[in-house]
This record gives C-alpha cells, structure tokens and sequence, in this order.
C-alpha cells in the first residue's frame, strides 16, 4: 500500500489496526493505465468507481459541436465516482480520461459490495471522504463559478499547486472555462517574461 493510501486510511479511521491495514492493503484492486486512457465514454454506464494513487483523471463531456468541456481535474488521495451512472446503470454524462499515467483503486457494485462485508469498516472511510470531499468541492465551485478568469486561475495555483503545469493547457482553459488563447494572454499578463507556474 502506498504511503499515502495508508496515511489517508488511517486520517479516516485512526483506529483501525494494523493486522486490518495490512488486510485491505491485500485485498484492494490497485490497476495502472497509461495516460490517455479512456476508463469511462460518455453515454455508456460507469461500471467502475476510482480512487486516484498517483496520476491525474479528467471528467469532461462533450458537446452536440464536439467541443470538450472539462469539468473536474482529480490527482492524488482523490476519488471519483459518476454516482448516478455507477449506482443505477444509467448513460453517464461524462467520460473519464487519464489525463497521466495513472495507478488507480478501482471498484465495481460487486467488488464493493464484497469489500464492505469483509472490511465493515470501510463504509464509514468512504462516507468520511465523500462527506469531506463534497463540502470542500460545493464551497470551492460556488467560488470558482463567481470569480473572474485570472480569480479562478490563482485560484487553482494556490488550492492546488503544481496541477497547472500537469494538465495540457487547451484541458486547462477548458477547466477554466475560458479559451487557451485567453489563457495564454491571462499568463502573459500575469508573468511577463518570467517563468510560469
């Protein structure tokens, strides 16, 4: 198990021992893609649920032009699930690209449901980080949909530094909501000449 995973369990579960840290580390599905891999297409179900150890995953659709819309960037100790996809079966919205190589926890209905009867303990990790995630993301979208383009982009650099010079810049501005071209002219303002996050 990743150090990371092991400190993020043990955030969530402080007292989980180290006889059941070792088990789960055994029994969790960890499954490496390399980066442009499409793990979930719009319009199909999402099977699966993931769990980012290292790497980057885009969440974007498409629209009826074919334009791509970036909707949510996740990297390391974030997950992602497309809920009413996974849990009812139904067309996602969205398709899910690894945006790097990726090493990734993955899970489907069944392998959840088998999980959560082995480790009971694992409901109350995921209901702790969906809570904690889902706070965090409501307050920073309210936020981020209020701000202006440069609000937004420093934003992003002080919420989560290092991500910008990770994402190709067209998914940046995307994720932005702007056009690269206004991205380009927002760094240049921004920098000048000087080296750009």
């Amino acid at each position: 198990m990743s150090g990371g995973l092991e400190a993020f369990i043990r955030d969530m579960m402080p007292d989980i021992t180290p006889d059941q840290l070792r088990e789960l580390a055994e029994a969790l599905p960890v499954i490496e893609h390399r980066r442009g891999t499409i793990l979930v297409r719009q319009g199909d179900a999402a099977e699966d649920c993931y769990f980012v150890l290292k790497g980057c995953l885009r969440l974007f659709h498409t629209d009826e032009e074919g334009n791509e819309h970036t909707a949510e960037l996740y990297t390391e100790l974030q997950s992602l699930t497309i809920f009413e996809s996974y849990k009812e079966g139904k067309p996602s919205p969205y398709s899910v690209e690894c945006v790097e190589d990726c090493l990734l926890l993955e899970g489907d209905m069944q392998n959840e449901e088998e999980m959560n009867r082995k480790f009971p303990f694992l409901q109350d990790i995921v209901r702790s980080a969906l809570e904690s995630n889902l706070a965090s993301g409501q307050m920073d979208m309210a936020l981020f949909r209020s701000s202006s383009p440069e609000r937004r982009y420093l934003q992003l650099l002080e919420k989560r530094p290092g991500l910008a010079g990770r994402v190709p810049q067209h998914q940046l501005a995307s994720y932005l909501g702007i056009t690269p071209e206004s991205l380009s002219r927002l760094k240049k303002r921004l920098y000048g000449g000087k080296k750009q996050p």
